[in-house]
């Protein structure tokens, strides 16, 4: 095969210059047959034609096409084997060995599956969303400087798939309490919610991907969409592009929110000043499609399509623990008080965003603020609340003098306590005195407390005095009665018309 210069020259040499095949022939040392079957094929570029070799399998192509095609569409475990295929063939007359068909059958399901990859590959469809259709939601992960450290956050992102309004909420956690808690504040801050959520196939809502669009969703995950009344819909696995414009939105707010963002006293701070940002965006940005309104317009058309926000999903994650000697309960390297009572019994733990509640017998019996342990190498902290064990200071009153959980006492009983102990008996007269808030108000206790302490001789019985005057409800105002309700003629005080009730007079 000659190349494509010497092709030019002599499409040149007799096109343009009119040189005879002859001439060409003699000075090129190709045979004109060569030349002529060139020149008449007006080729550009010579190639060699595609050969095909002569196979035993030709005669069947079409058959073993169409067996292939159908074992693809049958379960896996349902297929038949190439070895099977080859079988069949050899019943309708096929003389060729095996690897020949084995081959053909690998080339065409390579052929299948690159055609699926060019339909599919870098290819999308548009998508149209109308006013309270839907939205996205997605995680990301941001740094923010949270008082005085730099901490890694979980943030959750809510867009509207219409008029793209979005929302942030930080947390330092991606757990299910803290999803819930997201929904409750990301859909109130939406100002109501939409027909459907499109979500990724995160572990808090999805606790088996099946084939195709099953999905074995997660319970508590189901009761919050059944308490919100949308319908969830999964993507299918790595393919964020259903659900593009969340994670574009996760892109741009890196540069748009996270980079100017200063430095916050606590958590709290942060998600109310991440709420305002964020509407304060709305009023800057022009909607990606409708450019002639902004995203705060164009979220005020679609939010009478919203549905609004009924009462907050009680969004709470339940844990059976059992209550430890000391009244503690362990939780994430953490340590809870619980009331003695309930010392070396089995509890539940219902984990909020951002509290602990304690229940048992059908009743609350403790919660606690959640307190978060960054640091994995520390043995946590321990919450202690003094009033879970007052009972056991009744009957072990020595308990008082270093007991970790009366540590924590307000100022005013520390000081109380200080001069109780100096003498015989302070550590019953005190414990008598604690266990007043099981029976009175905390601030009532604390006043007496106060009141005896300015006195200069506090003591159990002082203490009591003054919390009875401090209980005592003031003393009604006097009466004035309508002047329809006054006496016109008042009763005479006449104690001798009592004689006429009895039998007998006597003389006095």
């Amino acid at each position: 095969m000659i190349d494509v210069a010497i092709l030019s020259v002599i499409r040149r040499w007799h096109h343009r210059e009119g040189m005879p095949i002859r001439e060409v022939a003699r000075r090129t040392g190709l045979s004109r047959n060569t030349i002529r079957k060139y020149l008449a094929g007006n080729v550009v570029e010579p190639e060699y034609p595609q050969r095909k070799s002569p196979s035993k399998l030709d005669d069947y192509e079409g058959t073993l096409t169409n067996w292939l095609f159908r074992e693809a569409k049958r379960h896996r475990k349902q297929r038949r084997s190439i070895k099977q295929l080859h079988h069949d063939l050899v019943q309708l007359g096929y003389t060729g060995s095996y690897d020949r068909v084995a081959a053909f059958a690998r080339d065409w399901r390579q052929g299948q599956q690159q055609a699926r990859n060019a339909a599919s590959k870098n290819t999308f469809v548009p998508l149209s969303f109308a006013p309270g259709e839907a939205f996205q939601f997605d995680w990301s992960e941001d740094w923010a400087m949270i008082n005085g450290v730099n901490t890694k956050l979980q943030v959750a992102h809510f867009k509207l798939s219409y008029s793209r309004a979005f929302v942030l909420r930080a947390y330092l956690l991606q757990s299910h309490e803290m999803l819930f808690d997201a929904h409750t504040h990301g859909l109130a801050a939406l100002g109501g919610i939409p027909e459907r959520g499109i979500y990724d196939n995160m572990k808090t809502a999805v606790d088996k991907v099946g084939r195709g669009k099953q999905r074995q969703v997660n319970k508590r995950f189901q009761a919050m969409v059944s308490h919100y009344l949308f319908e969830a819909e999964f993507c299918n696995p790595a393919a964020g592009w259903e659900k593009g414009q969340v994670e574009k939105g996760v892109r741009d707010s890196r540069h748009q929110i996270w980079q100017t963002a200063p430095s916050f006293a606590s958590l709290e701070q942060l998600n109310t000043w991440l709420e305002q940002r964020c509407k304060t965006l709305w009023q800057q940005q022009h909607h990606p499609q409708l450019k002639q309104y902004t995203i705060a317009q164009c979220w005020e058309e679609e939010l009478p399509c919203l549905m609004p926000v009924p009462i907050p999903f009680d969004g709470f994650v339940e844990h059976s623990k059992r209550v430890s000697s000391t009244c503690l309960i362990h939780f994430e390297q953490n340590r809870y008080s619980v009331p003695a009572s309930f010392a070396n019994r089995p509890v539940s733990l219902r984990v909020y965003a951002r509290r602990l509640v304690v229940v048992a017998e059908a009743r609350v019996i403790a919660e606690h603020v959640r307190v978060f342990s960054r640091d994995h190498n520390s043995s946590g902290q321990t919450i202690y609340d003094w009033r879970h064990y007052l009972s056991v200071v009744q009957r072990k009153p020595g308990a008082l003098r270093n007991g970790a959980p009366f540590q924590e006492l307000p100022p005013s009983f520390k000081q109380l306590q200080v001069n109780l102990l100096k003498r015989p008996g302070g550590d019953r007269e005190m414990a008598d005195i604690l266990a007043l808030v099981l029976f009175h108000d905390e601030v009532l206790v604390e006043q007496a407390i106060e009141a005896s302490l300015e006195s200069g001789a506090p003591s159990k019985q002082h203490v009591l005095n003054c919390l009875s005057r401090i209980s005592d409800a003031p003393l009604p105002q006097p009466l004035t009665p309508p002047p329809a309700l006054a006496l016109v003629n008042e009763p005479l005080a006449n104690t001798a018309r009592y004689d006429s009730l009895r039998e007998r007079h006597h003389a006095h």
